[in-house]
C-alpha cells in the first residue's frame, strides 16, 4: 500500500525583513503538527531542501521592488495551486512603501555609492498588483496563530476564521481603558484590523496600525479626533504612514494631510 501523498507547502521571499517567517518556525509544538500534515516543499528559512512544484499551497512574504520579482511572482503563481500572501509588505507594501510618495532615484543616489549599479521599480507594490491573491493575511508580523488557522482552512476546504473588526474590540474584551479617551494618546485601533491582541493599548500606548485597515475603516473621523487631539497636518499624514501606508484607506487619508 502506497503511502498517502501529503500536499506540498512551499514559502517564498521577496523584499521583507523574513518576520512573517519567522511567525511560522515560532509555532513550536502547531509546527511539527503542520510539518506532519504537510511535505515543506521549499523554505529556505527552515531547511535547504527544495523540491519542485507545483505546490498546493504557498505563503508569499515580502513586496515586489524589482523587475525580477516582478517576473518571479508570476512564476510562483503559476506552480502554485493556492497562494496566500502573509505580512504588510506582501498585503500593502509595507514600511518600504514609504518610497512611493516621493522620487525613488532621489533615495538610491543618497544611500549607493553607484547608482548606476541599482535596479529597482518605482514603488513598492504588493502582490495582488501583480497576480491573483487566494487569501491575504496581515500583520507585522503575523499572528502566528492566525497562519495556523489559514493552513488548516486551506487544508481542509474551508473559508479561514479571522476577524475582520477592529482593534477596539480586542481592547474591551481585555478590559483596556482607551487611551485616546483616557490619556490624549493617538491610536489608530478605530480603524485597524483586529489580530494582535491590543499590545500596545494594554501598555497604555496607542496602536500603530500593524495589522493594517479593518473593512470599511471612517479614516477621515479619526483624523478629526486627532485634530481635537491638537496633531498637526504633518503629524497626521505621518500617523497613517507607517507599516502600511499604501494600504488604500490608510494612503487616501494621508494624502488628504500632505
Amino acid at each position: 500500500m502506497s503511502p498517502i501523498k501529503k500536499p506540498k507547502l512551499a514559502v517564498w521571499k521577496f523584499a521583507s525583513c523574513d518576520g512573517c517567517q519567522l511567525s511560522l518556525l515560532d509555532c513550536e509544538d502547531e509546527l511539527l503538527a503542520i510539518a506532519d500534515a504537510v511535505h515543506i516543499a521549499n523554505f529556505p528559512e527552515a531547511s535547504r531542501a527544495v523540491a519542485k512544484g507545483p505546490y498546493d499551497i504557498s505563503l508569499v512574504e515580502g513586496s515586489i521592488t524589482t523587475p525580477h520579482d516582478a517576473e518571479r511572482i508570476h512564476k510562483i503563481r503559476r506552480s502554485s495551486k493556492f497562494l496566500i500572501t502573509i505580512g504588510a509588505c506582501a498585503t500593502s507594501g509595507g514600511i518600504q512603501a514609504l518610497r512611493n510618495f516621493k522620487d525613488v532615484n532621489d533615495f538610491i543616489s543618497i544611500v549607493y555609492a553607484n547608482p548606476e549599479y541599482i535596479e529597482t521599480l518605482n514603488k513598492s507594490t504588493p502582490i495582488a498588483d501583480h497576480v491573483f491573491v487566494d487569501f491575504e493575511l496581515r500583520g507585522c508580523p503575523i499572528n502566528k496563530y492566525q497562519l495556523v488557522e489559514v493552513l488548516n482552512a486551506y487544508l481542509n476546504g474551508r473559508k479561514p476564521n479571522i476577524p475582520q473588526y477592529s482593534v477596539c474590540v480586542e481592547c474591551k474584551r481585555k478590559g483596556n481603558v482607551c487611551v485616546m479617551v483616557a490619556t490624549g494618546a493617538p491610536c489608530l485601533g478605530p480603524v485597524t484590523q483586529a489580530g494582535c491582541g491590543a499590545i500596545c493599548p494594554t501598555y497604555q500606548r496607542g496602536c500603530f496600525g500593524c495589522f493594517g485597515p479593518k473593512e470599511t475603516p471612517n479614516t477621515s473621523s479619526l483624523a478629526d479626533w486627532y485634530k481635537n487631539l491638537k496633531l498637526s497636518e504633518d503629524d497626521i499624514m505621518r500617523y497613517f504612514r507607517s507599516f502600511n501606508a499604501f494600504a488604500e484607506p490608510f494612503r487616501k487619508e494621508s494624502e488628504a494631510h500632505e
